[in-house]
């Protein structure tokens, strides 16, 4: 299927490593040009390599912390205005409420949830004027498979969710689509990393990692892959008429009765 993705442009933040490399790869492959956003120059560098190596799209890369004041100012004076921006960037800390203090709490929000909030801002405002334009929220199941020992990241992630249908109830309007992708766990670095050192400090054997995700359908974690296919899908004209919706990536696993986890 031509998702009519060539010659698009896309910005996608976070997206040094996981689920936004994952995506950023995608867009490439299906012809768009794509510029990724992170803290780390370095790893960023690193990423564009590979994707232009994969795919011979375009890539550029952009260094910046989108939670200091001022970021996305100067990131949307010095980058051209894109087809598809993907807001990614950002990991909230586990914990219920006495373990996150509200400094920890207040910097993970600052970074996901109202530096998703500053980018619709501002990308929402120039695509408005331009006339059209699509924006891809990623969050996370634990916005409806709510987790006390996860709290910052179930009101977080919650909070998208309903900022994206608030949003994307009347952005047809302006020509703006804006949408949410909700990943159950995905088995990126970072989650592969948390639980082999769990397993590591419960049994003595970091390979044992797997057996925390038992409980999910077919026993494993979404691959990044397996995610990126549908933020590429969203992003695409084929879903020009899905707009403030949230599409669950998740197994089945939202459908369960249980904690998170």
């Amino acid at each position: 299927m031509d998702l009519h993705l060539k010659d698009k442009s896309a910005i996608i933040t976070g997206g040094s490593k996981g689920i936004g490399a994952g995506v950023a790869m995608g867009l490439a492959a299906e012809g768009c040009d794509v510029t990724i956003i992170s803290r780390t120059e370095a790893e960023l560098t690193k990423t564009a390599e590979k994707i232009c190596t994969e795919t011979g799209a375009n890539v550029s890369i952009y260094a910046a912390d989108l939670s200091k004041p001022g970021a996305i100012d100067t990131l949307i004076a010095a980058l051209p205005l894109p087809d598809i921006l993907v807001n990614n960037a950002g990991a909230i800390p586990a914990g219920d409420l006495q373990a996150v203090t509200e400094e920890r709490w207040r910097d993970a929000w600052d970074l996901k949830v109202f530096g998703y909030i500053n980018m619709c801002r501002a990308f929402y405002a120039e695509m408005k004027s331009r006339g059209h334009g699509t924006i891809v929220n990623i969050t996370g199941l634990a916005a409806d498979r709510t987790d006390a020992n996860y709290i910052a990241g179930t009101a977080g992630n919650a909070s998208l969710n309903a900022f994206t249908r608030a949003l994307g109830g009347r952005s047809l309007n302006d020509g703006v689509r804006v949408v949410s992708v909700s990943p159950g766990p995905v088995e990126t670095e970072r989650l592969v990393g948390l639980m082999r050192t769990r397993a590591e400090a419960e049994h003595g054997d970091p390979d044992r990692w797997q057996s925390y995700l038992s409980n999910l359908p077919l026993g494993r974690a979404a691959t990044v892959q397996e995610v990126a296919n549908v933020v590429v899908f969203m992003a695409s004209e084929r879903a020009n008429f899905v707009n403030g919706s949230v599409v669950t990536v998740d197994g089945g696993h939202g459908a369960n009765q249980g904690s998170f986890t």
